[in-house]
């Protein structure tokens, strides 16, 4: 096939799978809805729908034993979303207001992934190794989301961290409700998921085969392919969501969507296909990619807990890291043992940069009068009340559920 009629396919598959993804997500959400799913368990199922592209791109790659590009379009893409959802957010948001505790939750989730994806790119752990100690954070954090704020009492969690537990998961849903509000489900909403999810499947095939063949065509190195091509690419219409949704001051649900939508690709995307396929011997650009995704998410997480949220230098610093790790690997993409120069060098001017704007904590008042809270939510960093926390209604941040209601209202949906 003509390379010029290989980038026409590229672009024409590229534009089904990402339009057919969304139907994909909305379809699902109705569906969660009409099982009953909390808000941060449909947040869960809407961010593996809105990944189909990138893990079905990873999956095909692995399958043809390019473990180059199937690991960079993954750990690419998590690291192109902390970059766009978050960074980006922030600066057209100027600033967005989350709860700390939302924060904690679903921060150390992503460390462990992001650690976890790191040790095994290395070659330390095989993939199946690495598998099993992801999903055992995160099934009981699954299984937490699933039960809601209201349910947590027929769980086995102890007593001192249910109610911790309940506001955390109290205050996520109340964020994502912004964004989150399906109708109903109907039987042809099973029909339309199944059959957008093989048109997404099947797209993203064709995408990744004709985008690695015009690559190898014009000499690209398969870890640019994938994390850097491929990655942007298949990320897209969450970038484009994150800041339509900022501009208009409802960006509050993007940290919980950054870091599920992460810890999902890589179990779905990089570990589970990698148990069956193997990862081959470690890429040092593979490794690369991992490194700045570990620090990315540490150093953006550092950055959310102390602001109480995402302001608009905390967005400029994360997008500016990308931009040198952009800059990092495409400079080493040809060399097969790049120097500390342009892979070292890089990580610490920005862990430098980082931990100097850390250690220069902005005045509080400041930070409240900067604007951009969205509606409903607490002050940054505001815990929940002293009192009881079946004591409140559901619509105060940081109150706890009332005693046993769920925390999903059905005034909230559309």
């Amino acid at each position: 096939m003509p390379v010029a009629l290989q980038l026409l396919v590229f672009c024409l598959a590229a534009a089904v799978s990402l339009a057919t993804s969304y139907l994909l997500v909305t379809r699902l959400e109705r569906i969660g809805e009409r099982l009953g799913l909390s808000e941060a368990l449909l947040g869960m199922v809407a961010a593996l729908a809105a990944d189909a592209p990138e893990i079905t791109s990873a999956i095909t790659a692995l399958a043809q034993h390019q473990q180059k590009v199937g690991a960079g379009v993954i750990i690419g893409s998590n690291v192109f979303n902390l970059a766009a959802l978050l960074g980006l957010g922030g600066i057209v948001a100027g600033s967005i207001a989350l709860h700390r505790k939302v924060v904690t939750l679903g921060g150390v989730i992503a460390l462990w992934v992001a650690a976890v994806c790191l040790v095994t790119t290395t070659g330390t752990i095989p993939p199946a190794a690495g598998l099993v100690a992801v999903l055992a954070v995160l099934v009981p954090y699954l299984v937490l989301l699933g039960a809601g704020a209201g349910r947590l009492h027929r769980l086995p969690v102890a007593r001192r961290w249910e109610s911790w537990l309940a506001v955390a998961i109290s205050e996520e849903e109340q964020e994502l409700e912004e964004i989150i509000h399906p109708p109903h489900g109907r039987r042809r909403d099973v029909f339309l998921a199944a059959g957008a999810l093989v048109v997404v499947v099947a797209a993203s095939v064709v995408m990744e085969r004709t985008g690695t063949s015009v690559g190898t065509h014009f000499g690209v190195p398969q870890i640019v392919t994938g994390g850097v091509v491929l990655a942007a690419v298949t990320s897209l219409p969450n970038a484009v969501a994150a800041v339509y949704l900022a501009a208009r001051g409802r960006g509050a649900a993007m940290l919980s969507t950054t870091l599920n939508s992460n810890a999902l690709n890589v179990t779905a995307g990089l570990l589970l296909p990698a148990s069956i396929t193997g990862l081959g011997p470690p890429s040092v650009h593979a490794v690369l990619i991992a490194v700045w995704y570990l620090v990315l998410t540490a150093a953006a997480l550092a950055f959310v807990f102390r602001d109480g949220g995402v302001r608009r230098a905390t967005g400029a610093f994360i997008v500016g890291s990308y931009l040198v790790f952009l800059g990092s690997l495409l400079a080493t993409a040809h060399s097969g043992a790049p120097g500390p120069g342009l892979t070292v060098i890089p990580l610490l001017v920005v862990g430098v940069a980082g931990l100097a704007g850390l250690a220069r904590r902005p005045d509080r008042a400041a930070r409240r009068a900067a604007g951009g809270q969205p509606e409903g939510l607490s002050q940054p960093g505001d815990g929940p009340p002293t009192g009881p926390p079946g004591g409140a209604s559901r619509g105060q941040p940081g109150d706890g559920p009332p005693t046993g209601a769920s925390t999903t209202s059905d005034d909230s949906k559309s």
